[in-house]
This record gives C-alpha cells, structure tokens and sequence, in this order.
C-alpha cells in the first residue's frame, strides 16, 4: 500500500502509511506547519488517498474540510465510530401468550339428513 507523502515545498515533511500515522502527521504537522496540511486537505490530497487504501468511510468524513483542526477532529469521530461494536439486537420469535382454553372439539356431524336441506 502506497503511504501518503506530505510535502511542503517540494521537500517531505512527513509520510503515514495508515489512519493512525495519518492523524499523528496531521497533528504533529498542523502544530508547526498548519498551511502544509490545510493545502493538502484544500487540494483533496488526503481524501484522494484515503479513497486509494479503501477507507472511502473516512475519506467521506473529510471530504470538503479545509482545516487540519477540523480533520482532526473527525479522524478522531471516526476511530471512536470504527472501534465501537454496534451489534444488531438478535431477532427472536414472539412468544404466544398461554391463556387457559378449553381445547377446540371437533364438530360433530351425523349421517343422518336433515329434512328440507338435501
């Protein structure tokens, strides 16, 4: 998998081959150098690539962002979502309600005719 390059004028000024080294370089970065990060984030650089290793859920999330600040604020939403188990309840059967019935008797019918009918 190919690592996202930061560049500030033509010289690399950090590389992160995953979300986490993503957020770490955008932190450590944005803290020295925050017009490197935001003219990658203005330039969809970062969601470009995040599209490329297949994080299109997190690449969607930053779509649009132009402030290292906020990307990470939302890298930080996405790993608090992603580490989250959400578990669909599993489907049960309703229960029938016991209720105390005489059982159903079968109709009784005779072999006999009845007169005027048939």
């Amino acid at each position: 998998m190919e690592p996202f390059y930061f560049k500030s004028y033509d010289k690399i000024v950090g590389v992160a081959h995953n979300e986490k080294e993503l957020e770490s370089e955008i932190m450590r970065i944005g803290a020295v150098d925050p017009a490197c990060v935001n003219w990658h984030l203005e330039q969809g650089h970062i969601v470009s690539w995040l599209k490329y290793i297949g994080n299109n859920t997190l690449a969607e999330m930053l779509k649009g962002v132009k402030d290292y600040r906020e990307a990470l604020a939302r890298i930080r939403d996405y790993v608090v979502m992603r580490d989250t188990k959400f578990e669909a309840p599993k489907y049960e059967k309703p229960k029938r309600l016991e209720t105390k019935q005489e059982p159903q008797r079968k109709p009784e019918f005779s072999r006999q005719r009845i007169r005027g009918r048939f």
